[in-house]
Order: C-alpha cells, then structure tokens, then sequence
C-alpha cells in the first residue's frame, strides 16, 4: 500500500514549524548559537525533526529525541553523533541502510525497509523532556504512524521509545496488554497487526560500557526483518 506522500509531506511541516515548547525551543536555539568548538562555524537545523527515512517501510525504529549537536545541527534523525554512529552501521549491516554511516542530511544515505522517527521532536535539555513536553509531541508520533500504511514492526530504542510507542498503539485504537507489557532489551510484544520490540538506545553510555553491543542490536534487527517479512508470524498469543 503507497503511504498518503501529501499528507506525511504536511505533517512534516507541521513539525519542523512547531514551536509549542517554549523550553526546547529556547534550547535548540541555544545550542546552535553557541555550539561546542568542534562545530563552530556550521549552520545548525535548530528546529524540530521530522522523521526519515523510507515512506515504505515494514519497520519503524522509534528513538527518544534529537541529540543537541547531532540531528538538532543536522536536522535528520540519529545524524551527526554516536548513538548515530552506531544505529545506521547496525542498519547497514542489516541490509537496511544503504550505507554504515550518516554524517549530513545531503550525503546521498537511504533507508530501505527502514524508518527512524522519535517521541519527541526538538532536542531536550539533558536529553530529559518533561512529561507535557512529551504530551505536546504526541500527536506526531500518531499521525506518522497511521500514515506510514506498510508498518508492521515497531522497534523502540530504550524505553522512552517504547512506553511512546505503546501510547501510539493504544491512540491508533489498538487494545494494549494488561498489565503493561515492560520494556527490556529483547522485548517482544503483538498488539493488533503490529509488533513491539524492545531494545537498549545506541547511547555512548549504553555502547561504551557494553550494556550494548553491535550483535545485540543486529538479532533486534534481525528479529525485525524476519517479523515484517512475514517469515515468523505475528502472534498475539
């Protein structure tokens, strides 16, 4: 089924227009005026950030919100830092990006299969949004997915991600588990005609110390690929 391209084309405006948290937006803005001396002299986004990737795709990763020197200076999704770093390897490896790394939003990257999208849009503070900054983001994070017609799999990136994709599901008129299903890395939960997995975020703090490690996100992925492709069954049990 071919996604609404008008419609994803309007909510992406929407969102890197939006200014309705007035703490981020004086954050974003902050950070690309006075950036860190390595980037000095690079125009920063500095807005919020739509989701990227391929409109197509079975699979959507879900991450918590744009790092303040890496998609909030790049203005694309996981882009310009180390958790980015990390991510598209482990999707090129996968077979879903056309190549191991993302440096800019014109550096000719695809997606294939894949889409990366966040809870929220603009680039927190301590990378800690609060509870009605999220809420404000919510709407985004719904409408993405119900216009993304192909979605199968969902794979949240720590567990912000994944307690915001639960919240979509259930907006999207999916009947959520009780109790609550939990996040962990491995993770696997079918709520409706799609499925939830779970894995540790590609953060330095994360990958650094070996919490997680490239073959952990690769059987995510794995997993991911094989649940879209309808190799293994969605099973709601």
């Amino acid at each position: 089924m071919r996604p609404d391209d008008a419609e994803l084309d309007r909510l992406e405006r929407e969102i890197t227009a939006c200014r309705a948290c007035p703490r981020l937006v004086a954050w974003r803005e902050q950070v690309a005026a006075d950036p860190p001396r390595r980037f000095r002299g690079e125009e920063y986004w500095a807005r919020p950030v739509p989701g990227f990737g391929d409109r197509e795709a079975a699979i959507v990763l879900v991450g918590l919100a744009p790092a303040a020197n890496g998609a909030n200076r790049t203005g694309r999704m996981f882009t310009g830092d180390r958790s980015g770093d990390w991510l598209y390897a482990a999707l090129f490896r996968a077979g879903l990006a056309s190549r191991p790394e993302s440096v800019s939003r014109g550096d000719g990257l695809r997606l294939d299969g894949a889409y990366i999208t966040a809870a929220v849009r603009c680039a927190p503070p301590a990378n800690k949004p609060t509870v009605g900054e999220r809420d404000r983001c919510r709407p985004y994070l719904d409408r993405e997915l119900a216009l993304l017609a192909n979605v199968r799999v969902l794979v949240a990136l720590g567990s912000f991600g994944w307690d915001a994709a639960l919240r979509a599901l259930a907006d999207g008129g999916r009947e959520i588990p009780r109790p609550k299903p939990r996040f962990g890395h491995g993770a696997e939960v079918v709520i409706g005609d799609r499925a939830l997995l779970g894995s540790y975020h590609p953060s330095q703090q994360n990958t650094f110390t070996g919490r997680l490690t490239e073959a952990m996100l690769d059987d995510v992925l794995a997993r991911a690929k094989a649940l879209a492709s309808g190799c293994e069954q969605l099973d709601a049990g």
